[in-house]
């Protein structure tokens, strides 16, 4: 059967596979030559020869020739080195879950389907089997610090929003607390896991000090950008970041361990909103009742 027996639509959908296989090609073997794992690179290699085979399939029906989609290997690619390869991995396995639900309808029409399709599932759990990345193994540490960090500062700038109503004295207080906060945060993880007889105490405490401080430099950047008498702004732009970084923070973990993501987002987002919410009435009161006047 010729590309000209099948409607626009049809072909239309056959060279999206088609061109989504090249350009999973050419991001497994990516993958496959920056892992030092030589099972695992092997794995990615045989998939890419698999995608590029697939491809070919397509191109038979298709009879045109197709670039692979760059925009998408090189957002893949940066994201590779922002959130590691296991988040993209996990990605690709989600995408690649997608293409076998887009490839079930056309199994009459194109016998080659079934072989695709049974190569898709045996790429899905081959990625799965081979998702290790060092620091999946320090989750924890990271919710701890990205969690406290949070809650903590969250209600420590909000409150300190309307008893100084200055950004310039807010972004201080929020500095010097955050530091102080990371400092502590790191310390006491660090004796909590070698209590627990963690070998990797210092790496964990780390990753905790990290996402710690990532987080306080987040919150009170908003209060170095707004104009000093601007508190609201910055307090209300505070709030979007908190927001942001609980909606990223939760949905990388949702991906890389197949977790739900939205139960989460919204508890998350309900306990640090609330806090803000408590601790800002706490700053309206305490100014009320003290007659703080900073000018």
């Amino acid at each position: 059967m010729t590309k000209t027996s099948y409607s626009k639509e049809t072909l239309k959908l056959m060279l999206g596979f088609q061109r989504d296989e090249i350009t999973s090609s050419r991001i497994y073997s990516y993958f496959a030559k920056r892992i030092k794992d030589e099972k695992n690179r092997s794995v990615l290699e045989k998939i890419a020869a698999d995608e590029a085979a697939h491809a070919q399939i397509w191109k038979q029906y298709t009879g045109q020739e197709v670039r692979p989609d760059y925009l998408r290997i090189v957002w893949y690619v940066i994201l590779t080195y922002v959130l590691g390869y296991t988040f993209v991995i996990k990605l690709l396995e989600l995408h690649e879950y997608e293409g076998i639900n887009g490839l079930s309808g056309m199994e009459k029409e194109i016998p080659e389907t079934r072989q695709i399709i049974a190569q898709e599932q045996e790429h899905e759990k081959k990625l799965i089997e081979m998702l290790d990345e060092e620091r999946l193994n320090y989750v924890g540490a990271m919710v701890l610090g990205l969690n406290d960090a949070l809650v903590e500062l969250t209600g420590t700038i909000a409150g300190l929003t309307f008893v100084l109503m200055n950004n310039t004295l807010i972004a201080m207080a929020g500095i010097i607390t955050g530091i102080a906060a990371t400092l502590s945060m790191a310390a006491s993880n660090y004796l909590a896991e070698r209590a627990d007889g963690n070998p990797h105490a210092l790496k964990a405490s780390v990753y905790t000090g990290i996402s710690y401080l990532v987080t306080v430099v987040c919150l009170v950047l908003p209060y170095l950008i707004f104009p000093s008498r601007m508190y609201l702004a910055a307090l209300l732009c505070m709030i979007a970041v908190v927001i942001f970084l609980v909606f990223i923070f939760n949905y990388y973990i949702a991906t890389v361990k197949s977790e739900p993501f939205w139960p989460k987002f919204i508890e998350m987002s309900a306990i640090s909103l609330s806090v803000a919410l408590i601790s800002f009435a706490i700053g309206w009161v305490a100014k009320l009742c003290f007659g703080i006047d900073v000018g």
